[in-house]
């Protein structure tokens, strides 16, 4: 397991930022990418005869703003148009995730906190066709913000997201799971249920210095809850080329995880809020952009892992 390097800080100067050109494409195959490194050959992704069962993939950072719900909401319609079914799971109260799809989330009956507490609802009951063919919503609004304080007191109370979607495992290739920016009982929970944690870091030196703890959060779920759970990658997010600051931070990125990052890098643009505002992903709204093209990147590179 990579960890931080301890010591010698790199002082790192912060400059202005701006959004980058949405027109400039991701590097070529071979030539070196925003990393540093040379990118990696991702072959095209194998048609699949059938779905299922689905791996699970926790979206994880106890810090906001760093781009969660943005990369699960693209990531996932990215799979989508590699043949994947897939099924978000908005795992945080403030229902983002739901909002960013175009859900009024705040005026739903039933969320994934009625599957968690009440016995008679099933995730079928609540699960939401979204405007992305063969991608689906479990939606959540600020109810589930009480489920944190009434699954205090359940036997296996770390394991209860895992119960709730294990009856459609079988039904999707891809379960991607938003995680609230908080290590608690719910992300905890995430994690137990997770084949995966992906971690979007945005290339600012604060994000960086919170990952230890992160790590260190999912070593123990492994080891007490989950043996199966792995860091399936590392996505740097927000990144400014043109700034010393993000090539800095992106540079200590890769020195302290190495290959666990993806070799694809998500750019600041002004596309992505555009994108919330009209309740749909990036691959839709706008599909020829740079951002767009990232996302299939990164979706390919999820898949070959």
């Amino acid at each position: 397991m990579s960890t931080l390097p301890h010591g010698g800080a790199v002082e790192l100067s912060i400059a202005p930022r701006a959004a980058a050109d949405d027109d400039e494409a991701p590097e070529e195959v071979g030539g070196q990418g925003p990393t540093g490194r040379p990118k990696r050959h991702i072959p095209e992704p194998a048609l699949l005869e059938h779905h299922g069962p689905a791996r699970v993939l926790a979206m994880c950072n106890q810090k906001g703003g760093v781009g969660k719900t943005t990369s699960t909401i693209n990531l996932g319609a990215a799979l989508t148009e590699f043949g994947r079914r897939v099924l978000l799971v908005d795992f945080d109260p403030q229902g983002a995730l739901s909002v960013g799809l175009g859900i009024p989330a705040h005026q739903l009956d039933r969320t994934i906190y009625n599957v968690l507490i009440e016995r008679s609802v099933g995730i079928q009951d609540v699960v939401i066709r979204t405007c992305v063919e063969n991608m689906d919503l479990l939606p959540s609004n600020i109810d589930l913000s009480a489920a944190e304080v009434q699954l205090v007191s359940e036997v296996g109370r770390e394991h209860s997201l895992l119960r709730t979607i294990r009856p459609v495992l079988d039904e999707y290739d891809y379960i991607l799971v938003d995680c609230q920016p908080s290590l608690g009982l719910l992300t905890v929970n995430a994690l137990a249920a997770a084949d995966g944690v992906l971690i979007p870091l945005e290339c600012e030196f604060f994000s960086l210095r919170g990952v230890a703890l992160l790590i260190d959060t999912i070593d123990k779920v492994r080891d007490r809850l989950n043996p199966k759970l792995e860091i399936t990658g590392i996505l740097a997010t927000m990144f400014d080329p043109r700034t010393l600051h993000s090539r800095e931070v992106m540079a200590r990125v890769v020195e302290a995880f190495k290959d666990t990052v993806f070799d694809t890098v998500i750019n600041r643009t002004v596309r992505f809020p555009e994108t919330t505002v009209a309740g749909e992903p990036i691959t839709t709204w706008a599909p020829r952009s740079a951002g767009a093209k990232a996302y299939r990147q990164l979706a390919r590179e999820v898949i070959a892992r």
